[in-house]
Parts: C-alpha cells; sequence; structure tokens
C-alpha cells in the first residue's frame, strides 16, 4: 500500500491506474476510521480495481468555535487499517498542500445545502464541496464511496459531480450501526458512559417514526411529535433539528407520499462541551393508508 502525500504523486498514482486500463475507486475520509469506514472501503473493492482512501481532517468545514483541533486523529491506526482492509493506496496530505497560501477558490452546491446541517452550519458544506472537488479532481477516480449516514453530504456531492461535470459515479453505503444501534461515528471517542447511554435514543426515535408509518401514519407533524416524544426521554438531549425531507430534493414532506428522510441531529453533554450526532432514516409508505 502507498502512502501519497501530495496531489502530484496522487495524479501520477491515478494516471498509471488509468493507463493500465485499471478502474479506480476514491473512498473520502477523515481518519480516525471506524468499522463504517471500512465498509466503504469494501464497497469500493467491489466496485474497482484500485482503491485510494484520502484522510484528511477538513479545516473549512469546521467554524472557529467547533472541534477541528480536538478531532479524533490516528494516522498510524488508520494506515494500518487501510493495510488490513485492502486499500492500495491512503492520500494523507498536509491542509496546505490542498490549501495552499493564497487560496480564495470556492465550490458552493445551492438549494441542497441550505436545511438541515446547512442551516445551523451555514460554512460546513461550503468547506465539504471544496474539499470533495479537489480530491475528484486530482484523483480522478471512477466511482467515488460514501457513507449514507451523512445523508444531505452524500446528496450535495452528486450534485456537485452533476454540475461540474465530473465523470465520476458518486455510491451512498448504508450506514453501520454498533450493538447498541447508535450510527457509528468517529465523534463517539467523545461519549463518556452516560453520554452513550443517552444517545441510544437516536436510533429508538428512528425505529418509533419507521414503526407509525407501518401502522398508517402519513402526517409529517405526527412523526416528528413521535420522534421528538422519544428524543425526550433523555433528559441531556438538545436536538439541533428533527425534520422529515424529501429523499431527493430535501423539501420539507408535510405528508408522506413518497420517499422521506427523516433526519436528525442531537447534542448530548460531554466533558469537552457537548458532542453533535447526526442520523437519518429513510421512510417509505408502500403498504397503504390507513
Amino acid at each position: 500500500m502507498e502512502t501519497l502525500r501530495t496531489a502530484s504523486a496522487l495524479r501520477a498514482f491515478a494516471d498509471g491506474e488509468r493507463a493500465a486500463g485499471r478502474r479506480l475507486a476514491l473512498v473520502p475520509t477523515m481518519g480516525a476510521l471506524h468499522a463504517g469506514h471500512l465498509a466503504l472501503i469494501a464497497e469500493a473493492r467491489r466496485r474497482a480495481d484500485r482503491v485510494v482512501v484520502s484522510i484528511f481532517v477538513n479545516p473549512t468545514q469546521f467554524a472557529p468555535h467547533e472541534d477541528l483541533a480536538s478531532y479524533p486523529r490516528d494516522l498510524a491506526g488508520d494506515l494500518e487499517k487501510c493495510r488490513a482492509a485492502g486499500a492500495d493506496a491512503v492520500f494523507a496530505p498536509e491542509p496546505a498542500e490542498l490549501y495552499p497560501a493564497g487560496a480564495q477558490t470556492w465550490v458552493e452546491v445551492g438549494e441542497l445545502s441550505k436545511p438541515l446541517c446547512g442551516a445551523s452550519r451555514p460554512h460546513f458544506f461550503r468547506g465539504v464541496a471544496t474539499v470533495v472537488a479537489k480530491l475528484l479532481i486530482a484523483a480522478r477516480p471512477h466511482v467515488a464511496v460514501f457513507g449514507e449516514k451523512d445523508y444531505q453530504q452524500l446528496l450535495v456531492v452528486r450534485r456537485l459531480a452533476r454540475d461540474l461535470l465530473l465523470d465520476v459515479e458518486v455510491v451512498g453505503v448504508p450506514l453501520v450501526r454498533d450493538a447498541d444501534g447508535l450510527a457509528l461515528s468517529s465523534r463517539h471517542a467523545y461519549l463518556d458512559v452516560g453520554a452513550r447511554r443517552e444517545a441510544s435514543v437516536l436510533p429508538r426515535a428512528l425505529d418509533a417514526a419507521e414503526a407509525a408509518v407501518r401502522a398508517g401514519e402519513r402526517s409529517g407533524a405526527a412523526l416528528l411529535e413521535c420522534v421528538r416524544k422519544e428524543i425526550g426521554r433523555a433528559p441531556s438531549a438538545e436536538v439541533d433539528y428533527a425534520e422529515l425531507r424529501d429523499a431527493e430534493t430535501l423539501a420539507p414532506v408535510e405528508s408522506l407520499r413518497g420517499p422521506a428522510v427523516l433526519a436528525l441531529a442531537v447534542r448530548f453533554p460531554v466533558a469537552r462541551g457537548s458532542v453533535r450526532l447526526i442520523d437519518n432514516r429513510i421512510l417509505r409508505c408502500e403498504e397503504s393508508p390507513r
């Protein structure tokens, strides 16, 4: 497995693979790899001949008050996990490599970036879109693999690739859950035992909404009330958002008629202040309403 530190080295690797007629996959990550990331690498291996994993804690998607400095980092451990998972190369640049002195070019995706995480973190998707565009341009993959836990991000990246005419297939992989149902996240490193216990309300809230849909409920307001009631069982939970949105456009859904994403972002107190966790579930109403 090669470790690449510069964009020119990444381009040379990609050019060599393409010249040899091999299909190339890119798995962008911010490191602190867990089983969810390994599922992305496995899917990339299934879809391509060569797999590149990028490990880069992107500074431009963090606001000044957010956890850039303390974000979990373990490059040595991540490299070993990538090697064991069958990655062929890891791109692990320094920030100056992707944001050279004087950089002033940004990529912004309009409407899809505005709701949900974009409403509470207005800086976030400009940073995500910019760094993903840079990675896709440098790596020239045939396929790029992202997790569906970051559902809005997946839609933003798909829109970016279409709008910028990037010749890449953007693939989403279902999120991976821990034994208690919590969607795996690198930020779980912040959770103490109490916060971890309270955070388990997230999958329970999603389960409650899905059960209500199976029972015939179609009202968006009623489903969200069900979700908030369940989250309210965790005394310290602070809801950032709990919304029902169209699964493709992210337009608000008042009545469930087609696939909709139930998206949650909730904060839990921890020693360092608070940790914000996200989760989601696609709700479908194939059954006839009651």
